[in-house]
């Protein structure tokens, strides 16, 4: 088993992986962080544990509606779900963003 260190919001942890999949938790570990920023940019420090939990529940969320909608997204490697039409952009774009307010609101 391989350990990687990862940095999510500027801090460093330690997360354990198969052999051979470090570039992968890398990769999922960037895209995790640029949720967390996001949500940080937005709410404000709340703690650790509830950016984590607020960038978790937008992720679910997307992953949701990617799902819902047949899978008519793709996932890239230094962001998040990004629908495959130009002026979808926009909206999942605004869609995040109410979508971080309304659990914001609920803190």
């Amino acid at each position: 088993m391989a350990t990687v260190t990862v940095e999510i919001n500027g801090r460093p942890y330690a997360v354990g992986c198969a052999d051979g999949q470090e570039e992968r938790v890398r990769i999922l570990a960037k895209q995790f962080d640029v949720h967390v920023r996001q949500v940080a940019g937005d709410v404000g420090h709340v703690g650790d544990i509830r950016l984590f939990l607020m960038a978790a529940l937008v992720l679910a969320d997307e992953l949701h509606e990617v799902r819902m909608n047949g899978g008519a997204g793709v996932v890239s490697a230094d962001a998040a779900s990004v629908p495959l039409s130009d002026t979808g952009v926009a909206e999942a774009l605004n869609a995040v963003a109410a979508r971080i307010e309304k659990i914001a609101s609920l803190l």
